[in-house]
Order: C-alpha cells, then sequence, then structure tokens
C-alpha cells in the first residue's frame, strides 16, 4: 500500500542506463506532481554514472516524446531512451 500522495510509475531502462542499472525495469514510489527530470534526478542519486547520459537522453511516457518537465501520473510508463549510433552507410 502506497502512502497519500504517491503514484507509482513503471521505469523502462534502455541501452546504458539499463547497463548502468543492471535492470530493464524499475517500478518507483513518487509523490504525485513529479516530473520527468526528477525521477531521472533520483535514479542518478542511486547510480551516480548515469549524470553523464543526461544531455543525450531523450524521454518518453507511455510511448510518446515528452520533456523533462512533463508530471507523471500514477500508472505511467516512464521511458529513457538515447540516440541509436549508425545506420545506413555510403
Amino acid at each position: 500500500m502506497t502512502a497519500p500522495g504517491t503514484i507509482t510509475v513503471r521505469v523502462l531502462l534502455f541501452a546504458s542506463f539499463r547497463e548502468i542499472a543492471g535492470q530493464s525495469e524499475l517500478r518507483v514510489a513518487i509523490q504525485a506532481g513529479t516530473t520527468v527530470e526528477s525521477v531521472l534526478g533520483s535514479l542518478e542519486s542511486k547510480y551516480p554514472e548515469l549524470a553523464a547520459l543526461r544531455q543525450c537522453t531523450t524521454f518518453a511516457v507511455n510511448r510518446q516524446i515528452v520533456g523533462g518537465s512533463t508530471t507523471l501520473r500514477d500508472g505511467d510508463e516512464l521511458a529513457f531512451l538515447q540516440p541509436v549510433a549508425g545506420g545506413a552507410g555510403d
């Protein structure tokens, strides 16, 4: 049971995020009104190596690209994405 004013979000970790955290998914209990950037900040406290990824991170909530100031709601799925290198050659 969560405390009043607390919501739960599912956090998906890809690429370097997954490697650093050692897992591909987390369920986190946060205060209602918490932003995407705040969740990343909390994860950086637990996994300091994540701070180096901040500048190249794209956020998605419920499979839609969003900005860091997006407020999360109970049951949201938050994904931390990184650009994919490579592609078609010349």
